[in-house]
């Protein structure tokens, strides 16, 4: 057993005692009543970096939740600098009924907890803390051998509305060779694996507006424009019957996937009956030409959230509604910029009103652009090592189909992004019930602390 891994091992009911103190702090961004407890959650990780002896430990302010800054350097000036990022704000979590344990009441079941954020992303955020812990009691030494700049976001599950004008108010602060993201997971507990990317993302809500007032559909109906009708048919409009999206030019930028990306997403034990387990449907559907697997995390995609308008009460209401809704957004993949989707959308809509229909689209945000870790990176391969090191065996390569602020990072920093994560399918992430897997949590913590001396040698100058 390596020292890393027995003091790691050493610490496991103190480290589980911590992170159930921090689990218990209800930190919902997206939730203003509660924003007096996330800056307590921002509050509870500073102190934590201070106990550990970090010696630079900052809140950053945003115009709306604070992130965490703290910084550690290397003794060695010449060392690289590694940016870890993470959040320490949490999902909503109706609804409540669901849960078989309070969300905010951390719950040990076998090797489970359960908590919101027990994951997703505090509980792979604590790891680093315990890694740290574990890397300077093996060394005996005071500095790391990179260093390491903390930078945890306060509003990741809202959006990450202020967090790249936080990196450039910052930026001078973070030059860094590398950005280390633990947010993601691996394919199961039993197949290690590193995830090389995740998709980018931009929402909007379409609003049709038809006549001034809800109108009797014996009196007009057939004679006048029915904005639920129109709307109808611009969403159907929007897939093709093979399920390609339809906007002229939204594949132009897409990057294809390569012949060894698609091996390498081959290799991994994929079994649909599980998967399809996992996702609690009774079919697969998609993008033809594709697999699964592609669908999901190299493809992008279109995806209608709800749609409402007119009467939706008990009995019946003949109208022709007034108007009609829907929300829907994109995923996008590598190269794929998502203001050159608004555009597209904007286009599709205005070109496919009937005469009489008004449209707005409200788009959220400017939106979440693609992250994509090139297969050749010395960082990549450091972090590879660091979990061969753990798990032992082959480490396979993954992507997420979720989205962050991972892009903004590596552009803004100009820096490779390389993920590792310990999450698993199965942990109900933005569900009721989420949960870790405990265990994992410590391989984390001991792939975290063999990373930082293997990136300290993979990203030093020849």
């Amino acid at each position: 057993m390596s020292d890393v891994r027995r003091i790691v091992e050493s610490h496991s009911d103190e480290f589980l005692a911590q992170l159930t103190d921090w689990l218990r702090i209800p930190s919902i961004s997206a939730d203003p009543e509660l924003a007096p407890e996330v800056r307590r959650s921002a509050a509870w990780l500073a102190d934590a970096f201070r106990a550990l002896g970090c010696p630079v430990v900052e809140i950053w302010e945003t115009a709306g939740q604070p992130s965490v800054f703290a910084e550690w350097r290397a003794a060695d000036p010449a060392a690289p600098s590694v940016v870890v990022y993470g959040h320490h704000d949490v999902q909503p979590v109706d609804p409540l009924e669901l849960w078989d344990h309070p969300p905010f009441e951390p719950t040990l079941v076998g090797d489970d907890l359960l908590a919101r954020g027990a994951v997703d992303d505090k509980g792979q955020v604590a790891f680093h803390l315990l890694a740290l812990r574990a890397w300077f009691e093996s060394t005996g030494r005071t500095a790391p051998p990179v260093t390491l700049k903390f930078l945890i976001e306060g509003e990741e599950e809202n959006g990450s509305p202020n967090f790249r004008a936080l990196l450039e108010e910052h930026r001078k602060r973070l030059p860094c060779d590398a950005v280390v993201v633990s947010d993601t997971g691996m394919w199961d507990a039993e197949t290690p694996s590193v995830c090389t990317g995740m998709r980018g993302m931009i929402h909007c809500q379409i609003d049709m507006h038809g006549p001034d007032i809800d109108l009797h559909s014996g009196q007009f109906g057939g004679a006048i424009p029915n904005p639920l009708d129109a709307l109808i048919g611009l969403l159907a409009g929007l897939h093709d019957d093979a399920r390609h999206v339809t906007l002229p030019g939204f594949y132009d930028d897409v990057r294809p996937l390569t012949t060894r990306e698609r091996e390498l997403f081959a290799r991994l034990p994929y079994d649909e009956k599980e998967w399809l387990a996992t996702a609690q449907s009774r079919a697969t559907y998609g993008e033809e030409g594709f697999t699964t697997l592609e669908r999901t995390w190299a493809r992008p995609t279109c995806e209608v959230h709800g749609v409402w308008g007119g009467y939706t009460g008990h009995g019946n209401k003949t109208i022709v509604p007034s108007d009609a809704h829907a929300k829907l957004s994109f995923r996008l993949v590598a190269d794929q910029e998502p203001l050159r989707v608004k555009k597209l959308l904007d286009e599709y809509v205005a070109a496919s009103l009937p005469a009489g229909i008004d449209a707005v689209v409200h788009w959220s945000t400017d939106g979440v652009r693609p992250c994509l870790t090139p297969m050749d990176s010395p960082a990549l391969q450091a972090t590879v090592t660091a979990m061969q090191r753990t798990f032992g065996g082959e480490v396979l390569f993954t992507r997420e189909g979720g989205s962050g602020p991972e892009a903004d990072l590596g552009d803004l920093l100009g820096a490779p992004v390389v993920f590792l994560g310990v999450g698993l399918p199965t942990d109900r992430i933005h569900a009721p019930n989420e949960r870790v897997n405990f265990p994992l949590l410590l391989k984390g913590a001991q792939a975290t602390a063999y990373l930082w001396d293997e990136l300290a040698t993979a990203l030093r100058p020849a």
